[in-house]
């Protein structure tokens, strides 16, 4: 069992930075992919970024790639994605997940939500114009 707390949200104008932090309860933190996914009111959620287990491998959707940057720290049970640029359409609720490392076999199976198996929830995101 995982158990996500994200933190770090709020408002910033267009432009500016911050950095969301995820913090997982359990001892085999290395053992799961995770994930950040926004959902913009009215929209489907989407996902952002991910990490591997060991942080070696990272992925970013188009819309984030040049922008964010996704890490974790094993020891502390810690991800975080620094968002910089931020632009007005990043303006959503945004969710950490996890997912047990071999669900995840291939790419594409990054922005899978539905491979997802545990969520925090939501830290929410604003930028103002």
């Amino acid at each position: 069992q995982v158990q996500l707390v994200e933190s770090g949200g709020g408002l910033v104008q267009a432009g500016g930075s911050l950095r969301l932090s995820c913090a997982a309860s359990g001892r085999t933190f290395s053992r799961y992919t995770m994930a950040w996914f926004r959902q913009a009111p009215g929209q489907e959620r989407e996902f952002v970024a991910a990490i591997s287990g060991n942080g070696g491998t990272t992925y970013y959707a188009d819309s984030g790639k040049g922008r964010f940057t996704i890490s974790r720290d094993i020891a502390k049970n810690t991800v975080v994605l620094k968002m910089n640029s931020l632009k007005s359409e990043d303006t959503a609720v945004y969710y950490c997940a996890a997912v047990i490392y071999y669900s995840i076999s291939k790419s594409s199976d990054y922005g899978d939500s539905s491979r997802y198996d545990y969520w925090g929830q939501g830290t929410q995101v604003t930028v103002s114009s």
